[in-house]
């Protein structure tokens, strides 16, 4: 059992989670996942790769009989755990878990029937990333992708925040826009990004995407997608109505009401 509070393990996990997380987890290929339900979501996707699970003698009784077989386990004690985590109150697991390597490309070009897939330009609250995430996977699409200089889904609060939907859909990371789109003129998927004046309303767009493969663009929470974006000929834009006086949605409330449109066209 580690007991120490300078043991390297902690100094390994606490430099994944600080203010330089990104930089280690990208450099370590690593990630840090807490909280019993989300660690045990890991541990049924065949797509994630638990690397190292630390487990306090509380956290082994909530875990059960079911620990993984295959995985380095190494029991600490409540303070190390303590100062390894990230929340406030631990439940005295937490796994470090192999950062996936996956490529839009090469997935999207295996394919063969339609899919239809959620890209997020420069998107940068932990708490939205999560959010569409799991609308993402409770409403069937097939996957998900965030542009270059978004946040890093991979850290804390994004793995939280989705609740064990970051394993449930392929993700993508680090996809520009110009890559997105040129992809999927190559696949001959159409290209929706949601606008307050478009002329074609979603209920129309979601009907027209049923049948065929789609992407759905969504833009940064405060300044949405920049003109030349908005301008590309390979976008169709496409209005949400509001019968109310709001001025507009906010991204991931935008997202989840597409998300559900198309889940019901597909019916």
């Amino acid at each position: 059992m580690i007991t120490s509070l300078h043991s390297p393990h902690v100094e390994a996990v606490k430099a994944l989670l600080g203010s330089r997380g990104n930089k280690e987890r990208r450099t370590t290929g690593t990630y840090v996942v807490e909280g019993l339900s989300n660690i045990k979501e890991l541990l049924l996707a065949e797509s994630a790769s638990l690397r190292t699970l630390y487990i306090t003698e509380d956290g082994a009784r909530k875990f059960g009989a079911n620990l993984p077989e295959n995985s380095k386990i190494i029991e600490v004690s409540p303070e190390v755990m303590g100062a390894m985590s990230d929340t406030v109150t631990s439940q005295g697991v937490l796994a470090i878990a192999d950062l996936p390597n996956r490529d839009f490309e090469g997935w999207i070009s295996h394919k063969e029937t339609p899919i239809t897939v959620a890209y997020f330009w420069q998107i940068q609250d932990p708490g939205n990333a999560g959010t569409v995430i799991r609308a993402a996977d409770a409403f069937g699409l097939d996957g998900v992708i965030f542009s270059d200089n978004s946040v890093d889904i991979y850290s804390p609060k994004v793995v939280r925040s989705t609740a064990g939907s970051l394993w449930h859909l392929p993700i993508f990371d680090e996809v520009p826009i110009t890559t997105l789109l040129s992809i999927c003129g190559e696949k001959r998927a159409t290209v929706y990004a949601t606008h307050a004046r478009a002329d074609m309303l979603l209920s129309d767009a979601a009907e027209s995407a049923s049948s065929q493969s789609s992407v759905w663009v969504f833009g940064n929470e405060a300044r949405g997608l920049p003109e030349e974006i908005q301008a590309m000929s390979d976008l169709i834009q496409v209005g949400i109505p509001m019968r109310g006086r709001a001025e507009s949605l906010n991204l991931a409330t935008a997202a989840a009401v597409v998300m559900y449109a198309l889940a019901e066209k597909k019916k």
